[in-house]
């Protein structure tokens, strides 16, 4: 049983929330470029000092979910179904936050933004794959392989960059399936020789 979040937990929480919409909105609104953090700490109703108590960048105020992703990542591969393998959980995983999500107006809208702006693509990008070393030792550690195992590693690395290289494709959900199947099948023998 988890322990009960604390006032003090919930009041960051909030405050963090409050300044990650209210960018949001506003980054939707005018552009990326044409907000700053004070206009941003204004409408949270927070001073700029404690914007940056919650987030180190602007960038950060973008991209609010980072810790999240690398939890997910991680359970793609510590909890999925019996029998599915880790390729697979981590296709699904990739069609869920790359593909599916971009249907939602927000999330197209959001997408957008962070497409046509570089700094934004830049910052996105070097997040997503700081969590390479913690999806490669979670796989690591389901095979029972030494947590600097290479082909963990690029396992690794090539799912997470799979959701770079689906930016802009026509048909995102199809290409999906076609990046996932060629990491299965190097994946598969790698496991097989393993046995």
């Amino acid at each position: 049983m988890s322990e009960p979040i604390g006032r003090r937990e919930r009041k960051k929480a909030q405050t963090r929330q409050a300044l990650a919409d209210a960018a949001l909105r506003l980054f939707l609104d005018r552009g990326y470029d044409n907000v700053g953090v004070k206009e941003v700490a204004d409408a949270a109703d927070v001073a700029v000092t404690t914007l940056f108590k919650h987030f180190p960048s602007k960038e950060a105020l973008v991209f609010d979910l980072d810790e999240d992703i690398e939890s997910g990542l991680v359970a793609a591969v510590c909890d999925r179904s019996p029998g599915q393998s880790i390729p697979a959980a981590l296709r699904d995983y990739v069609r869920q936050r790359v593909v599916d999500h971009a249907e939602s107006p927000v999330t197209a809208g959001f997408l957008r933004m962070v497409e046509e702006t570089p700094a934004l693509r830049e910052y996105g990008r070097r997040m997503w794959m700081r969590h390479e070393t913690a999806l490669a030792r979670a796989i690591a550690e389901d095979i029972g392989a030494p947590a600097d195992d290479i082909t963990c590693a690029a396992l690794a690395r090539f799912a997470l960059d799979a959701g770079d290289v689906l930016h802009g494709r026509p048909d995102p959900e199809r290409d999906v399936d076609a990046i996932f199947a060629l990491l299965t099948e190097g994946w598969t023998s790698v496991t097989d020789s393993r046995k």
